[in-house]
C-alpha cells in the first residue's frame, strides 16, 4: 500500500466534483466559507472545472467530464491533495472515464470524500494500492465553528494524528438549510455501540487489526462482478494482515442492506475478514421489516465469520463521523467507545 505525503503548511488543496457539485445553497455558501477557512489557515485552493456545476444526472457534469476532471486533478502537480465537493448518486458512471493506470502511476496524494465517493476511495485501495480518506466533503468545513470530527479529519491529512475515537452524541436531523448554511451538528442522540461476535450480542469484543477498507454499501454492491472488482487480488495481497471492513448505508432499507451484504459475501469479499465496523444507517435507522432490523440484517450474513462486529459506529451519514484512513494498517479497540489507530 502506498501512503500519500501529508499536507504541509502552505500546501494546495484541489477541489473536484466527480459526484454532486456546489451549484446551489446551502452547498455553494458552505464551499465558499470552507475555502476562506482553509485560506485563512495558510493553504491554497484550486477548483476543478465541475465544482460549481449542475449539468449532469446525479453528478455535477457528464460522466466524461467528471472522469476527466478526477484523473487530471489527481495526476496534476498543481495540487497536493484532493477533497470532493460532495456526495451524489451516479459517480459510478464516471468510472469508465477515469484513467486508473495514470492514477496508479502518479505520485500518491490524499483523496477525501464519502458516500458516492466510495467509487474512488475504495478503488484507490483495491485497484491502485493507494490509501485514501473516507471523510467529509469540502462544504462541511464551512461551519461557523469546526466540530471535533472535522478537526480530526484535518489532523489526519496533515499528519498530526494517527488515532481517532468516536463521539458521545450524534444527529438524526440536520438543521442545515438554505437559510442556515453554517450551523453545526444537531447532537440530540446518545451514541451507544452494539457489539457482536458471530450472531451473538456481547458486552465486549477483543482488539482486532488488519488493512482497513470499505465504504458505502449502496456503492460497493454495484461494483461486485464488474471490471472494477479487484477485491480478490486485494485479499490475496493482504492475506497475511487480513482485512478490517468498514461499511455504512445511505438509501438502503434493512432488506437492501441484507441483500447487499449477501452479494459481497457470495463474491468472496470477506474471506480474510478480521472484523467489521458498521456505521449508523441513514434511512434504515431503527427500521424493522418482517422480522429484520439494522442488526440482524448484518449479523445474519456476517455472523458466520465469528469475528468482532461493531455496530452503530461513528461512520457514515449520521454525523459526526470518524475519518477513516482507508488502506492503512489499523488496530481497533472497543469499550464504551471505539478507537482506531492507523499505522
Amino acid at each position: 500500500m502506498k501512503y500519500p505525503t501529508y499536507l504541509r503548511s502552505g500546501g494546495t488543496i484541489g477541489l473536484v466534483a466527480p459526484s454532486f457539485g456546489c451549484s446551489v445553497d446551502p452547498y455553494k455558501s458552505c464551499l465558499e466559507a470552507a475555502e476562506k477557512r482553509f485560506e485563512g489557515m495558510g493553504y491554497k485552493i484550486v477548483e476543478g472545472p465541475n465544482c460549481r456545476k449542475n449539468e449532469g444526472i446525479g453528478i455535477s457534469s457528464t460522466p466524461e467530464n467528471c472522469g476527466k476532471e478526477l484523473t487530471e486533478y489527481y495526476c496534476s502537480g498543481d495540487n497536493d491533495m484532493l477533497i470532493t465537493c460532495g456526495g451524489g448518486e451516479l459517480m459510478c458512471e464516471s468510472l469508465d472515464y477515469v484513467d486508473f493506470e495514470a492514477v496508479k502511476s502518479a505520485k500518491p496524494k490524499w483523496y477525501m470524500g464519502y458516500s458516492d465517493n466510495t467509487n474512488f476511495t475504495f478503488l484507490l485501495n483495491t485497484i491502485c494500492d493507494v490509501a485514501s480518506i473516507y471523510g467529509p466533503s469540502i462544504g462541511a468545513f464551512g461551519m461557523e465553528k469546526l466540530e471535533p470530527a472535522l478537526m480530526d479529519a484535518i489532523d489526519i491529512f496533515t499528519g498530526k494524528k494517527q488515532e481517532v475515537s468516536g463521539f458521545d452524541k450524534f444527529e438524526l436531523e440536520s438543521l442545515k438549510d438554505e437559510e442556515h448554511p453554517f450551523v453545526g451538528y444537531n447532537l440530540t442522540e446518545k451514541k451507544e455501540l452494539r457489539l457482536f461476535m458471530g450472531e451473538a450480542e456481547v458486552n465486549r469484543v477483543p482488539e482486532f487489526s488488519g488493512i482497513i477498507t470499505g465504504g458505502c454499501l449502496d456503492c460497493l454492491a454495484n461494483l461486485v462482478g464488474t471490471k472494477y472488482d479487484k477485491v480478490a487480488e486485494f485479499n490475496e495481497r493482504y492475506k497475511d494482515q487480513g482485512v478490517v471492513w468498514f461499511l455504512e448505508a445511505c438509501d438502503l432499507n434493512v432488506m437492501s442492506i441484507r441483500r447487499a451484504l449477501w452479494n459481497l459475501d457470495r463474491a468472496g469479499w470477506f474471506k480474510n475478514a478480521k472484523g467489521f465496523i458498521i456505521g449508523r444507517p441513514l434511512c434504515a435507522w431503527k427500521q424493522e421489516m418482517m422480522g429484520l432490523d439494522q442488526y440482524n440484517a448484518v449479523t445474519g450474513i456476517l455472523g458466520k465469520y465469528n469475528v468482532p462486529i461493531v455496530m452503530d459506529a461513528d461512520v457514515g451519514h449520521l454525523a459526526p463521523a470518524m475519518p477513516i484512513v482507508s488502506g492503512s494498517l489499523t488496530t481497533v479497540s472497543v469499550g464504551e467507545n471505539i478507537t482506531i489507530k492507523y499505522k
